[in-house]
């Protein structure tokens, strides 16, 4: 008998990917995808739950599903929700929470995998040593974002202790980018002029969209438990980026963010402080683990992912379901193989 699964988050374009890939994967029978919000677009055999990430339902889903694996990909990028940070964060957590609940309850799930972000190691200034897993954070990290990224994981890695029968896996992101994808970040890089931190030119990490969903598709179904970094090799300096985007920017220093926050409360301006302080960091994290234990890696390094970005911009929008092209993705040998 092939695995039910129960992916949350399926109205946006990474968890519905994710839920039509593992849905076609033979070793899966089943695949029910979860989210307060109908789906954008049909997905083929996955049945859709409509579930309330506030309230207990969502709870109830993964105990009246059976599923035996648990995708939570329902992390929200910064300014996304309606309301801003503050309802991104609340919806984040109190999201996690219920469902975790649910985890915990089920007599079946054994499987869990969490979507994170790259974000929890904070602000890395000038650092130039990669982020690996085992790096501890000197301080919590100062955007909400990320900070609810680490109550995210906080509360995972809680459900962990008290489930040691349950293997748990998550996920620290890069940014991801690609042909299909719509994120705060890809809306900054498309503003007419865009705002920098003066004294600040980080380094971009990146996943590709597609590379990302494979991801995903390969931790679940396999056995492996931990967190784990998922970039792209190598990184970009923003001022790479924007020069390869062909836009202006302004520079601004760092206590002109407050201003910036009048701006973009009264709906003058669509990018949050909150957000740019995202782009204060210069941190670029190893994926090497990630690598090791699936025998895998990422088939677009971060050069490539962005490259792929911009080939969708200058070439114009993209016929309605039509599908990028895709690079098949590398696949290692398993260690000791």
């Amino acid at each position: 008998m092939g695995r039910i699964v129960l992916v949350t988050g399926v109205s946006r374009h990474l968890g519905a990917r994710v839920a039509e890939t593992v849905a076609a994967d033979p070793g899966v029978d089943r695949v029910v995808g979860v989210d307060a919000a109908p789906p954008r677009h049909p997905l083929g055999g996955v049945e859709h739950v409509s579930a309330d990430l506030h309230g207990g339902s969502i709870a109830q889903t993964v105990v009246d599903s059976g599923a035996d694996t648990v995708l939570h990909l329902g992390l929200t990028p910064a300014g996304s929700a309606p309301g801003g940070g503050s309802a991104t964060g609340n919806g984040n957590i109190l999201g996690t929470m219920q469902l975790l609940a649910g985890c915990q309850r089920s007599e079946s799930v054994a499987r869990l995998v969490v979507r994170s972000s790259a974000a929890v190691y904070g602000q890395s200034g000038h650092d130039t040593l990669l982020c690996t897993e085992e790096r501890e954070a000197r301080s919590m990290p100062r955007s909400a974002y990320a900070h609810n990224a680490a109550e995210v994981e906080e509360h995972t890695g809680a459900l962990a202790r008290r489930r040691p029968e349950l293997s748990v896996a998550v996920l620290r992101f890069a940014s991801f980018i690609g042909p299909s994808v719509d994120t705060p970040l890809t809306r900054y890089f498309g503003l007419r002029l865009v705002p920098t931190v003066r004294g600040y030119d980080p380094r971009m990490q990146f996943i590709h969209e597609d590379d990302g969903v494979e991801a995903v598709h390969r931790m679940a179904l396999s056995a492996n438990a931990g967190v784990f970094n998922v970039a792209g090799s190598g990184s970009l300096p923003l001022s790479q980026c924007l020069r390869r985007v062909g836009r202006r920017r302004f520079a601004m220093p760092e206590r002109g963010l407050r201003m910036l926050g009048g701006l973009a409360r009264r709906g003058e301006f669509d990018y949050s402080p909150d957000q740019l302080r995202l782009l204060c960091s210069g941190r670029v994290v190893d994926a090497g683990k990630l690598e090791r234990e699936l025998g895998w890696s990422p088939a677009y390094t971060s050069s490539e992912a962005f490259d792929a970005y911009l080939s969708e911009r200058g070439g114009g929008p993209r016929r309605h379901g039509a599908a990028p092209p895709r690079r098949p993705h590398r696949t290692r040998p398993a260690l000791g193989a």
